[in-house]
């Protein structure tokens, strides 16, 4: 039976909860309901605008079809939980949460590695690669034509941003005459904000070391990109998915501040120099589009409305401790059956 309703649970839609996560499932929701009716449904705090879970859960029998979409970290266990007998699937973002999946719930994951995370810890779970798309504002006014002098040599987002960049990085660039701008508040127009800059910093791995989570896909360095602009950016988790070193992007803190500095010196006075090549850029961008993603999302439904139709009990994978101590076993009985005399089997 097809899906007819999606509904993205998201805790709340206010200032509070206001973060990239919010925006990406915000975003998904619009591009999905091109493919059937969306809902976004909130579970901690109301909204005169949306659904209340509570709400649902009570007035609404279990239907298959209407999917449940979850991907807030560490509120996904329980929520599954609480959508025991419904129709849900795991929008994975950042992964290293260190909870496990019921056998059987799907899995969109935004990066190749968050894909890769779930493909070790729940390989028999129904997996998908569904990276967040750039909206539509980024490629229609991003400038790609690199033809004049940008007022802004360097941009640098404090949230995130290391204090080897903060502290160390910043400071050399702007006692090398540089322009440098760190930004910390809201922008209304972060599209303009990166067109008027010629490099954009962006080192993340550090914070998200600091919180034992990872990058889930890290849109600001292609963002950027898309403007336009000479990327220098760490490398971790997601970041590695689109992040070539000296072909898309420039490794950041690469091994001395000197190096950084000169190389960041020289993509200013020659960011032609520096940029991807336009055909690679481009289909890189192409990949990320709205357009692009849309049948990601159109193919994956139509596997899990497959998969709903199947009969029979969802594959589970062994946990790892008893996949360990069969593999432990198994090497003690080549050793006995190496014992003189004893019987081999």
């Amino acid at each position: 039976m097809p899906t007819q309703l999606i509904r993205f649970l998201v805790p709340g839609i206010s200032r509070r909860f206001r973060c990239g996560g919010l925006s990406v499932e915000q975003q998904t929701a619009r591009l999905v309901a091109n493919l059937c009716s969306t809902e976004l449904v909130t579970y901690r705090e109301r909204s005169v605008d949306h659904p209340y879970l509570d709400d649902c859960l009570r007035q609404e029998p279990p239907s298959a079809q209407v999917l449940w979409v979850v991907s807030w970290g560490f509120d996904v266990p329980g929520l599954i939980r609480r959508l025991n007998g419904r129709r849900v699937v795991y929008h994975a973002h950042s992964s290293q949460y260190g909870f496990g999946l019921p056998p059987g719930v799907p899995v969109m994951a935004v990066s190749r590695n968050t894909l890769g995370y779930w493909g070790n810890k729940a390989p028999r779970n129904p997996l998908f690669l569904v990276p967040n798309a750039l909206d539509q504002a980024w490629l229609n006014r991003g400038d790609r034509s690199a033809r004049h002098r940008r007022p802004i040599d360097v941009l640098v987002q404090a949230r995130k941003s290391s204090p080897y960049v903060l502290k160390q990085l910043v400071p050399a660039l702007r006692q090398a005459g540089l322009e440098v701008e760190v930004q910390t508040g809201w922008v209304d127009d972060l599209v303009d904000l990166f067109n008027r800059s010629t490099v954009y910093l962006y080192d993340s791995a550090e914070y998200w070391r600091g919180r034992g989570v990872t990058e889930g896909f890290g849109l600001p360095p292609l963002e950027a990109l898309a403007c336009g602009c000479v990327v220098f950016s760490s490398l971790n988790h997601a970041l590695a998915d689109y992040g070539d070193p000296g072909q898309t992007v420039h490794q950041i803190g690469c091994g001395r501040l000197r190096f950084d500095l000169e190389r960041i010196k020289a993509a200013v006075a020659s960011p032609q120099r520096w940029r991807p090549a336009d055909d690679r850029l481009e289909a890189l961008l192409q990949e990320c589009s709205e357009t692009a993603l849309l049948d990601r999302w159109r193919n994956a439904f139509a596997q899990l409305d497959a998969l709903e139709d199947a009969s029979g009990p969802p594959l589970n994978s062994p946990p790892t401790w008893r996949l360990q101590l069969q593999q432990l076993l198994a090497r003690l009985q080549r050793v006995v059956n190496r014992l003189p005399g004893w019987p081999s089997r």
